[in-house]
């Protein structure tokens, strides 16, 4: 009897449950009130969310209690250069789907969980859709989508409460907590391509590298993007949100008399196309780029060191941003039937170094650290971590994480953890990949701040009383994903650093040698910081009021998204952040000198390219 009711459910899951959308003008007519403009996006979804929610059903199976639609519409503009000449200039369109289902209650659901088959049935159902917002087209993927997910949810379901069923002690963390109904459709933004020539601005801007003929190869990338994404749910919510982002993105490369691998990076970022710096702006920053990275082949490198470091503040925001990533998220990881995942996470720097930790000292005593989507600006520049509503329909709300150096808050989505079971509205992603709790608008404020001179003094003192002839002064932190002139490249990144980011190995990229003598500096090159977690910072030596916005994108692909790498993303599907951060001297920092094998040089020197 039990193997035919499977055989039975098994036959039910193979056929859609209900029929086509029907494409008459009757069901047309039966459609909610079309939005104020064009767009009917929001009707198709309304439409079939509402005939999902009430026809929906397998026999002897529950009926879904949560259905969850998301659209993301795309214009992209990319151009990139090299050396002022054009690679490669394209605009594309194109639309996105994700259909999350649910089975159970907001306690127990199909949901957060791996099985040993993987991640299949965590990120629900995606799929491209039309590019012309057609409504029955639409509706048309909506409902084989809707189909799949539910028909993958009672799967899940089934194989998650037999895992459930093994254990001797159960996690008792709801899988799903319930939010208010938001809606909130805001007018689209239509691209503008026109109010400025990207082609000859990327050419322009990229031929000033052809007055460095050390350089092994450059990319100069200009990102236009438009996006606008849409939800809509069985609660209530349904938002419409339309957002832009520009950016210039350079990597440049080279190597050092000895064989030695170097690169470097350039990054400009605006709300808006008109916002990005142009083609001069753009030109001087790319020189200052390369001729840092010129110096870098000529220096010496950095023996083995511990001792006291000062993090400039670029390079220590840079360096926050990846400590804090995992440990920021209040959200409970997917249960997971495999310890692969376990030992995923623990390779990545997945883990949380704060978990259960609320109430007890986590940071030195003058620091607060808040987290604040509704901060536009900052002295004048714009902080493009902001927004209104997150990716799941809550309202961005200011957290205050740390408070005089007390662990009191963790940034929430709509996934419990041990120590929060409400979402403060910071479930974010791109792409549409599953929500996390991620930051937005990250200040790291001291109620101790020194001038930046004060700072520098202590430095050089702390060199002095360690017996130091010199110091290591970090200037910038590296960002492979920026840097590394092809995909490949930052592969083999990851593949090298998982072992070690997990114990925080981090990589600057330019750092000065700094002599306590006269306070002369000397470029150094090739060390890998080690051991540099959030128990490194717990007692910082001085903090600076020189506070700066150090905006970057976090990586949201599967692996990277909320662990120490997922600092390293781009524009191209990266989430826009911010970590506003001041200048930071660390001590007892440990830096190794770099150990690989160089690389051969060319031949043949390189051709002029004047």
């Amino acid at each position: 009897m039990r193997k035919f009711a499977t055989l039975a459910l098994l036959a039910a899951l193979a056929l859609p449950l209900a029929a086509a959308p029907n494409s008459s003008k009757r069901a047309a007519g039966q459609a909610s009130a079309p939005v104020s403009d064009s767009d009917q996006t929001l009707r198709a979804m309304r439409d079939e969310l509402e005939r999902s929610r009430t026809r929906l059903a397998l026999p002897g199976v529950d009926k879904p209690f949560y259905i969850e639609y998301r659209l993301l519409d795309l214009d992209v503009r990319n151009v990139t250069a090299s050396f002022g000449a054009l690679v490669s200039s394209s605009t594309s369109r194109v639309r996105y789907m994700s259909v999350d289902v649910r089975v159970g209650n907001y306690h127990l659901d199909s949901s957060n969980f791996i099985s040993e088959d993987g991640f299949e049935g965590f990120l629900g159902s995606t799929g491209q859709v039309g590019i012309d917002r057609d409504y029955h087209s639409l509706r048309q993927d909506l409902w084989l989508a809707t189909d799949q997910a539910y028909k993958s949810a009672v799967t899940q379901m089934a194989i998650k409460g037999a895992f459930l069923r093994s254990l001797t002690k159960p996690p008792e963390i709801d899988d799903f907590s319930q939010a208010p109904p938001l809606v909130k459709v805001d007018a689209r933004i239509d691209p503008d391509w026109t109010s400025r020539n990207w082609d000859n601005e990327a050419r322009t801007a990229s031929a000033a590298l052809r007055n460095f003929p050390d350089l092994f190869g450059t990319r100069v990338n200009y990102y236009l993007i438009y996006a606008t994404t849409y939800l809509m749910t069985s609660e209530g919510t349904t938002v419409r949100t339309s957002r832009s982002l520009a950016a210039v993105e350079a990597a440049l490369a080279a190597e050092a008399a000895d064989g030695m691998p170097l690169h470097n990076f350039y990054a400009a970022y605006a709300g808006r196309p008109a916002g990005l710096p142009d083609p001069a702006a753009v030109s001087k920053g790319l020189v200052q780029s390369a001729t840092d990275l010129i110096a870098l082949r000529s220096s010496p490198l950095v023996p083995d060191y511990t001792g006291p470091v000062l993090f400039d503040a670029p390079a220590a925001a840079s360096a926050l941003a990846q400590m804090l990533a995992p440990s920021l998220s209040g959200a409970r990881p997917p249960l997971s039937a495999t310890q692969d995942f376990e030992a995923f996470l623990q390779r990545f720097g997945g883990r949380s170094e704060w978990s259960g930790r609320i109430g007890t000292r986590v940071l030195p005593a003058s620091v607060t650290l808040v987290d604040d989507p509704t901060y536009k600006e900052f002295q004048g520049q714009p902080l493009l971590g902001g927004y209104t509503a997150d990716d799941e329909g809550v309202i961005g709300q200011r957290v205050s994480l740390v408070e005089n150096g007390v662990l009191r808050n963790l940034l929430m989505s709509r996934r419990p953890g041990p120590d929060l079971q409400s979402s403060n509205g910071h479930g974010r992603t791109a792409l549409l990949s599953d929500p996390r709790p991620l930051s937005s608008n990250l200040f790291f404020q001291s109620a101790e701040a020194l001038a930046p001179a004060a700072v520098r003094q202590k430095f050089l003192d702390a060199c002095r009383d360690d017996g130091h002839e010199w110091c290591l002064e970090i200037k910038q932190m590296d960002n492979p994903a920026l840097s590394s002139l092809h995909s490949q490249d930052f592969s083999d990144f990851v593949g090298q650093m998982a072992g070690g980011i997990a114990s925080g190995e981090r990589m600057p990229l330019l750092v000065s040698r700094v002599y306590v003598a006269d306070g002369r500096e000397e470029p150094v090159r090739g060390g890998v910081i080690e051991g540099l977690t959030l128990r490194s910072i717990r007692n910082i030596l001085a903090i600076g009021n020189d506070a700066t916005v150090y905006t970057y994108m976090q990586n949201p692909a599967e692996g990277l998204a909320a662990t120490a790498l997922g600092a390293f993303g781009s524009a191209q599907g990266g989430i826009p952040s911010t970590v506003i951060a001041p200048s930071l001297l660390l001590d007892d920092v440990e830096i190794h000198g770099f150990h690989g094998e160089p690389r051969r040089l060319p031949v043949v020197s390189a051709p002029p390219l004047q």
